[in-house]
């Protein structure tokens, strides 16, 4: 006869309870190191599936996903012309808030260098890649844009051609595609107000400008569109990606843009670690000290229960040493009971976390790994929660089974 097992049913409910609060609780403390990784993932997505081998970024900056960057589009001309360079593409890259069916999206717009790029890379769930300049999009399915829906951004309607999945911004949000112009136009868009504002405050400026005032011809211009004016120069860019031809030094690349005084140049494994060490780094010791205080809690109720479990069978403990039982089996019967709660805790963690995880808002990433080191920190606090029962247990005096 196990008496453990005998213990176990005669304690039922209290015990299958406690057995799911136990598993809620790992369940949760799994959860924690999944959305971490999941952060991660998140993070560093675009990084590893654009394919840049470097990136260039406005100086001084930890751009363009660590912070805000602005470098001027003939940039890619000159570093296209670097020895050993394959290609230098335009990259673009912001967040934007709309309201949608009366919620807000948020929406991180990526813009694709056309024709260079026109998303081949980006692992398509549904519809096809974009196949014109203007007003096409590929849009995460987090977005809830399938294909052949539209959206208006800015001032003009972008139709949905193609959809992805789990390409989401390091804040959580969605990823659209459209052309570096599109994004561009999206970024820089100014109401219909706000043009005529600013030429109005353009006209002003001009008429107390000495050369205005001799030549009133050049006061025309004001009221020209801010594009064809001459002086104004195209919309910057956010970085230029840098890919080098096989065979190539990649430390020779990054010396000669790194020479110029206007840019800053990061490695692919550089602009992966900019985002681990900033603010995804304070995620995850967030993350991480609530994982410990969790792990510490459950141990902390798997070691009361027992207690208790222990309390309430004082008298057939004293017993069993009456009648000259070793004190393995006492030992036995309250470790067993201890590995049976952590395991079937583990169990429904498991389990639960199975169909509860792809809920979550954001990716939980669950690997082979982190189930493995799961289990052994069960098994640990199952063997240590059960220290303080068999504590109890040992100081039990047979004459106690008299009285």
């Amino acid at each position: 006869m196990n008496l453990a097992l005998k213990d176990i049913r005669h304690n039922l409910g209290r015990f299958a309870l406690t057995t799911v609060g136990v598993g809620l609780l790992l369940m949760i403390v799994m959860g924690m190191g999944g959305i971490y990784r999941g952060v991660i993932e998140d993070a560093t997505l675009l990084i590893d599936r654009v394919g840049a081998d470097l990136w260039v970024v406005q100086r001084s900056t930890r751009g363009p996903f660590a912070e805000i960057s602005r470098v001027p589009p003939n940039l890619v001309h000159r570093v296209q012309a670097v020895p050993g360079v394959r290609t230098a593409r335009e990259f673009v890259y912001h967040t934007i808030q709309r309201e949608r069916a009366g919620k807000p999206l948020r929406i991180a717009v990526m813009g694709l260098s056309w024709p260079t790029d026109k998303g081949d890379w980006l692992p398509l769930s549904a519809g096809r890649h974009l196949s014109q300049n203007h007003f096409e999009m590929i849009a995460d399915e987090t977005l809830r844009l399938p294909v052949g829906s539209e959206i208006t951004l800015g001032k003009e309607t972008y139709k949905v051609v193609g959809t992805t999945k789990n390409l989401i911004s390091s804040n959580g949000d969605g990823i659209a595609f459209v052309t570096v112009q599109d994004a561009q136009a999206i970024q820089f868009d100014i109401s219909g107000e706000g043009v005529r504002l600013e030429r109005e405050a353009r006209e002003a400026r001009g008429e107390s400008f000495e050369a205005a005032l001799t030549q009133p011809a050049l006061l025309d211009n004001a009221g020209r569109p801010t594009g064809e004016l001459p002086a104004i120069a195209r919309p910057q860019l956010s970085a230029v990606m840098v890919t080098v031809h096989p065979g190539t030094e990649l430390d020779d690349v990054t010396n000669i843009i790194a020479g110029w005084s206007d840019v800053s140049v990061f490695t692919r494994d550089g602009q992966r670690e900019l985002l681990l060490k900033g603010s995804v780094e304070k995620i995850k010791a967030q993350i991480g000290l609530f994982r410990v205080l969790l792990t510490i809690i459950a141990a902390i109720i798997m070691a009361l229960i027992l207690y208790t479990l222990t309390l309430d069978k004082i008298h057939s403990i004293a017993l069993l040493k009456l009648i000259g039982a070793p004190n393995s089996v006492i030992l036995g019967l309250i470790l067993q009971q201890a590995l049976i709660l952590g395991g079937m805790g583990f169990g429904i963690a498991y389990l639960l976390g199975q169909r509860v995880f792809p809920m979550f808002p954001r990716r939980v990433i669950i690997t082979e790994g982190d189930v493995a080191q799961l289990g052994m920190i069960v098994l640990l606090i199952s063997v240590a929660s059960s220290v303080l029962g068999i504590w109890k247990a040992m100081k039990v005096s047979p004459n106690e089974a008299l009285s």
